[in-house]
This record gives C-alpha cells, sequence and structure tokens, in this order.
C-alpha cells in the first residue's frame, strides 16, 4: 500500500489536541491535563510531559516553523 508522505497517523487512545504543521504532518499532544506531552510526526521531535496548556503552546509554536515531512522510502 502506498501511503502520501502526508497522511496522518492513527489518533491514540489518548488524543487531545491534534495540529499540523507548515507541510501537514501531524503534532499530537496526548495524555491528561496535568501530564501532557507532544509529538512531531513529521521532525520526529517529542515534549517532556508538561501540563496541557503549555503543551498546547509549545506544540502550536514548533508547528510554526517545522517543515519536517515523514517521507515512505519504500
Amino acid at each position: 500500500m502506498k501511503l502520501s508522505p502526508n497522511t496522518a497517523p492513527a489518533e491514540p487512545d489518548d488524543l487531545l489536541i491534534r495540529m499540523h504543521n507548515q507541510v501537514g504532518a501531524a503534532i499530537d499532544v496526548t495524555g491528561s491535563e496535568h501530564h501532557s506531552r507532544w509529538t512531531c510526526h513529521g521532525c520526529g521531535y517529542r515534549s517532556m510531559s508538561d501540563l496541557l496548556g503549555s503543551s498546547r503552546t509549545n506544540a502550536n509554536s514548533h508547528a510554526a516553523y517545522c517543515r519536517g515531512a515523514y517521507h515512505r522510502l519504500r
């Protein structure tokens, strides 16, 4: 099966927020209100655990400048 490079990954059970970076790669904020973290599916960056408000702000800032996109080679 061939996937588009910007195909969003499946949503995890603990997904709180999903946003997209400059080229459409998903950035997921997961966890709970007191222990959330975010992961960029474009460049692979993962944050440390934080409060939801901080995770949302930091993930949004990352989305504003990240141009990483996961591309399947095969």
